[in-house]
């Protein structure tokens, strides 16, 4: 954990986006999966003005803007075989699929559900063979809904009906799916039923598919794998609460339980500061520690690491956002950190980074009065530095 403090405490700005003329929330961050010899060289964002934007991951530059109106895009995912496939989930019952490199603003394939899908959840399997939806309970209908995604990468504009539905594990709105990262037949749904379900999709049923069912006794708001060979499951919910279970500890008379705080707004000291939210979570395969995002209203960071004995507060990141942080993505492989919020600003944070120029951070926050007093303070730094 010293280590993973370290990076944190070298993490500066590199980079901003610049501020669209319709600012939104950036909810959901995926970046592009990067072929062997290359770093990955996109960033896809999921906006609360129903879009997707997708940057270059170097230069945060803007380069696509898909749109789904009058439905609503929830998530988003690259596929692992091809850095230039991206998706999300949409209300109008579809999952939709672009190509950064086409100059068109139609979605190159599309999944369709079944009438009353509304999908809020998504995820896509570790092979880019299956892909897996949740929906919102329509009376009194819930489904996770299948479909093969072979043939995604050949851009064959059709669209795809669902392989098949599992509808009787879950009675409320599936709000999280997550795939396995390396077992490309296991999936874990998470709803705002409390309930965590783990799933084998490669078994002949639903009955049979269905491993194990955690309860988090409130409503699920973010689902992740952990520990060595990610036997793990952990969840956060909408109150702020975690759990974490070892699946692997199913079949013996150990519990599967590891750590269950109600409230992690209680349990996490922060000095002069304060934990407001969660804003996700990410295991660290190196340091095999599972850590936890979380934040303030004013837009500081904490880091968060977890142990069966309890949570402990790693570090903080401050002076990026002026507003909640709603999305993250940490890339592992060159200690970058992408955060997004609801000041409609997307950061690239890298160690030892320097950003080059004070007025442009100001000027592309959304204005507020705090914002007013920041921007006098930085013309007065300006000034100094002269």
């Amino acid at each position: 954990v010293e280590k993973i403090e370290e990076q944190l405490a070298s993490l500066r700005i590199a980079k901003r986006s610049t501020l669209s003329e319709e600012p939104a929330y950036l909810l959901d961050i995926d970046v592009s999966k990067p072929a062997s010899s290359e770093s990955c060289r996109f960033v896809a964002v999921s906006c609360s003005n129903k879009s997707i934007r997708v940057y270059n991951r170097e230069t945060l530059n803007f380069l696509r803007e898909y749109s789904s109106r009058p439905g609503t895009l929830n998530g988003v995912r690259f596929a692992g075989g091809c850095d230039s496939v991206v998706f999300s989930a949409c209300s109008d019952g579809t999952l939709k699929c672009w190509d950064i490199r086409l100059a068109t603003q139609k979605a190159v394939q599309v999944f369709s559900g079944y009438p009353s899908n509304v999908f809020i959840s998504f995820d896509i399997n570790c092979s880019d063979l299956i892909i897996c939806a949740g929906t919102e309970k329509v009376e009194k209908d819930t489904f996770l809904v299948f479909w093969d995604a072979r043939g995604v990468t050949n851009c064959a504009s059709t669209t795809k009906e669902p392989l098949g539905v599992y509808s009787e594990s879950h009675n409320d709105d599936i709000t999280k799916i997550c795939f396995h990262p390396t077992s490309p037949n296991l999936v874990v749904s998470g709803s705002t039923d409390g309930l965590v379900n783990v799933f084998d999709v490669n078994k002949d049923n639903e009955d049979d598919a269905l491993i194990s069912t955690c309860n988090s006794d409130s409503s699920v708001s973010f689902i992740g794998w952990s520990g060595k060979d990610y036997k793990q499951v952990y969840c956060m919910t909408h109150d702020e609460g975690f759990c974490w279970w070892d699946i692997a500890q199913l079949d013996t008379e150990e519990p599967i339980t590891l750590l269950h705080v109600l409230d992690v707004r209680d349990a996490v000291c922060v000095e002069n500061d304060s934990l407001h939210y969660l804003v996700g979570g990410l295991y660290h395969e190196k340091a095999d520690k599972l850590f936890l995002i979380g934040g303030t209203s004013t837009g500081n960071i904490h880091l968060i690491s977890c142990g069966t004995d309890g949570l402990s507060l790693v570090g903080t990141l401050g002076g990026g956002h002026s507003a909640t942080v709603r999305s993250f993505c940490w890339n592992l492989t060159d200690e970058s950190l992408l955060t997004g919020g609801e000041d409609a600003q997307l950061l690239l944070w890298k160690p030892g980074a320097v950003e080059r120029s004070l007025t442009k951070k100001t000027s592309m926050k959304i204005a507020s009065s705090v914002q007013k007093r920041v921007r006098v303070h930085n013309s007065f730094l300006k000034s100094r530095k002269k």
